[in-house]
């Protein structure tokens, strides 16, 4: 096993610096500014569109709308359903849908001409409420509607709930989020005779070249996407959205590059939300603790622009030990901007349920609720049966408790006060799948002593490009500063994109095999080269140089005397295809918080999480992770809500100004323990995810916290002062 590091952001001085060239920070001789413009009515028929002003604007190239259409074909596929092609008809889906493009020489001029096209609507009445629809909410179109396993001699979940000795039933709900990554999405479109390179913020590279081939009709070959830097995603760059093609398919047009960058409040619109979700939830158990039954029927919204959903109820077939589960699916369709991916989709709105209602079961059973986890605690997958490649659950639990003082925690709600501050302890349990995906890289030794590390990962601020130097310089015994790491560019071999916290598990053992390559063609050139000085000679590597047992040299220098500029050597990791397993990353979220008696306000005034998720390559940049995942996860107890107006469809709080993200004042001292063991069945490195496993529980911690201390129990987030009056 690998020592365990705890190293600088490789990356840190060029971004602090400003260094760093994000998507729209490029600038191609020639450039031209595309603006979007969007719908002022969530749903009907666009009769009309008055371009005349904006075309005679100063400094205006081009007005594109679905009457003056740009050639893009529809690109894509989300669970199975493909979106409507941007701009090639008139139907309006959504408030805020992309239905136009102004070109101009300068942002500027972009932006004030687009202020002046005006359209005529035919508009009809969205559906645009999900609480008013929860009644005729549908099973979705695709998966099974729900899923079951029952014990022996059990006919139905219901029987398995009237059985058990005590049970508890309680409906959550959760709101609809948005991502507001820093970096806004951007794209700059230059064509090449009929090549294309495209700069855009994406969490992966391969799947913006798959895109724009279908959207513009190209041979993927003649595609080139370079992201580098990526300003975060969360889920939110991982599709290709209507700029980026609009944009491409403009400078092929206009035979000059073009760039688009989305204002925030087209963010907000142009590029998909977190679903709200609604989940009832009833758990049995004997009167010891021991879980007989789980039901959890779980509602999410889609977007009639696509079929993606949250299955907000599976996470209660993966998390605690009971004989008799059961989770069904349901959705809600409205008129609203494209429902998509967000960090731990399903599970962080899944756990908040699970999560909450574990306590009010531990509250009905007179049980400390970390005791009734630990009595649930599973050793193998509930639904599968089949046994954990490697869970230190208890550990967590244990080591959390310990560290963090639980059993000071007040066992009777309310009873804990310091001034006029009510004070209360919540915890929540953490998982999230774990895989491993095929994944290719390159490493090339150079002759100044440098090597390049190379592959189409991306970094949205995780670390990866980090990761990626530190386990090359482990393999070939050189210093990480040595190690150049090449992201983000789509003619470098295939790695994993940057989701389902993949990227490390799934790069990271490619990394490692590739620059065992490349130590490996190093010997055998020093060896066989007729050049070399250890020509026919038994050569062997250590330390950055070659030798033969009498002397040594650097890499760098053997290339140099042999006139190579470079070698190099790309390798392959497969997926895990294992059967005989089932893989997740586990942890235990602690929280302190304080609720003012008379004013309702809730503050988070202590937090610990600990982490089990195999191999941790980087400690320093692996504890940002998840501080970043429990910033996400307190945004999302205390202050997240993107509200959509019932009448229009609107997003009314679509700025930064109104809709609520947490700021330094709001989070406290997140302290973060990991266990560090090697999960070996999922690869040799043992390195499982933690870029979404930390927001999983951490809402729900923040809801039993609240309830410790006030003894209200707030079951639809955000848990705002309000609520608490």
């Amino acid at each position: 096993m690998m020592s365990v590091r705890s190293a600088n952001r490789e990356d840190g001085p060029v971004k602090v610096s400003g260094a760093a060239a994000y998507a729209a920070d490029h600038h191609p001789d020639g450039l031209a500014y595309g603006y979007l413009l969007t719908s002022t009515v969530a749903r009907g028929t666009l009769l009309a569109m008055d371009t005349a002003a904006a075309e005679r604007a100063p400094g205006v190239i081009a007005v594109y709308t679905p009457f003056n259409p740009l050639d893009v074909r529809p690109f894509l596929k989300e669970g199975g359903a493909e979106l409507a092609a941007p701009l090639q008809d008139t139907r309006i889906r959504y408030h805020g849908q992309a239905v136009g493009l102004v070109v101009a020489e300068t942002f500027e001029q972009a932006r004030d001409a687009a202020a002046l096209v005006t359209a005529r609507y035919d508009a009809d009445r969205p559906r645009a409420s999900f609480a008013d629809g929860l009644a005729g909410a549908e099973p979705p179109a695709t998966g099974a509607p729900a899923q079951e396993v029952l014990a022996d001699g059990v006919a139905s979940i219901d029987e398995a709930l009237a059985a058990s000795d005590v049970t508890i039933t309680a409906t959550y709900t959760t709101p609809a989020e948005t991502h507001v990554a820093m970096e806004p999405h951007a794209t700059v479109a230059s064509w090449t005779g009929g090549r294309l390179t495209i700069h855009t913020a994406t969490q992966g590279v391969r799947l913006a070249v798959e895109r724009l081939s279908e959207a513009l009709a190209m041979d993927p070959a003649d595609i080139r996407v370079i992201n580098p830097y990526v300003g975060g995603g969360f889920g939110n760059k991982w599709a290709t959205w209507a700029h980026t093609p609009l944009t491409a398919a403009a400078a092929r047009v206009l035979g000059r590059p073009v760039k688009t960058v989305l204002t925030r409040e087209q963010v907000f619109t142009v590029v998909g939300h977190r679903p709200l979700t609604s989940q009832t939830v009833s758990l049995g158990a004997s009167a010891d603790g021991t879980l007989v039954a789980v039901r959890n029927d779980g509602v999410s919204s889609r977007s009639a622009s696509n079929s993606f959903y949250e299955a907000v109820a599976d996470l209660s077939l993966s998390m605690y030990d009971a004989p008799n589960l059961h989770a069904s699916r349901k959705v809600v369709t409205l008129d609203v901007p494209v429902t998509t991916i967000m960090r731990a989709p399903s599970e962080s709105n899944g756990s908040f349920a699970l999560e909450s209602a574990m306590d009010e079961l531990a509250d009905a059973l007179g049980m400390d609720p970390l005791d009734l986890r630990r009595k649930n605690d599973s050793s193998r997958h509930p639904v599968s049966g089949l046994p954990w490649s490697s869970k230190h659950l208890d550990e967590c639990y244990t080591l959390g408790a310990e560290r963090f003082g639980w059993s000071r925690r007040g066992r009777v709600p309310g009873a804990v006060a310091d001034g006029d501050w009510l004070v209360g302890m919540g915890m929540g349990t953490a998982t999230f799948g774990a895989f491993r995906s095929e994944a290719s890289i390159n490493v090339r030794l150079r002759d100044d002593g440098r090597v390049v590390v190379s592959g189409t990962a991306a970094d949205l601020g995780t670390g990866q490009s980090t990761v990626f130097a530190i386990l090359a310089a482990d393999v070939l015994g050189i210093p990480v500063e040595r190690v150049i790491p090449d992201l983000g560019d789509s003619a470098t071999p295939p790695a994993v994109s940057a989701g389902g916290s993949g990227s490390t598990s799934g790069n990271g053992p490619a990394v490692r095999l590739a620059a065992q390559a490349a130590r490996d063609a190093l010997v055998k050139l020093a060896a066989e080269h007729e050049k070399s000085p250890f020509h026919g000679q038994e050569v062997t590597y250590a330390g950055g140089e070659v030798g033969d047992g009498g002397r040594a040299m650097p890499f760098g220098e053997l290339l140099a005397l042999l006139g190579l500029p470079d070698l190099d050597a790309t390798a392959t990791s497969p997926r895990n295809a294992s059967q005989s397993h089932a893989f997740r990353s586990f942890g235990a979220h602690f929280c302190e918080v304080r609720v003012n008696r008379w004013t309702g306000e809730p503050r988070v005034t202590r937090w610990l999480s600990v982490v089990d998720a195999g191999t941790i390559v980087n400690a320093k940049a692996a504890r940002s992770q998840i501080v970043g995942g429990v910033v996400m996860g307190i945004g999302q107890a205390l202050l997240e809500d993107l509200r959509i107006e019932p009448g229009t469809g609107r997003f009314g709080n679509a700025t930064m100004a109104d809709y609520l993200v947490p700021v330094n004042a709001d989070i406290p001292p997140i302290e973060v323990e990991f266990l560090n063991y090697p999960d070996t069945l999922l690869s040799d490195l043992g390195a499982r995810g933690i870029g979404e496993l930390s927001i999983v529980g951490a809402a729900g911690a923040v809801a039993n916290a609240v309830h410790n201390a006030t003894g209200r129990r707030v079951r639809d987030l955000p848990i705002t002062l309000d609520k608490l009056l």
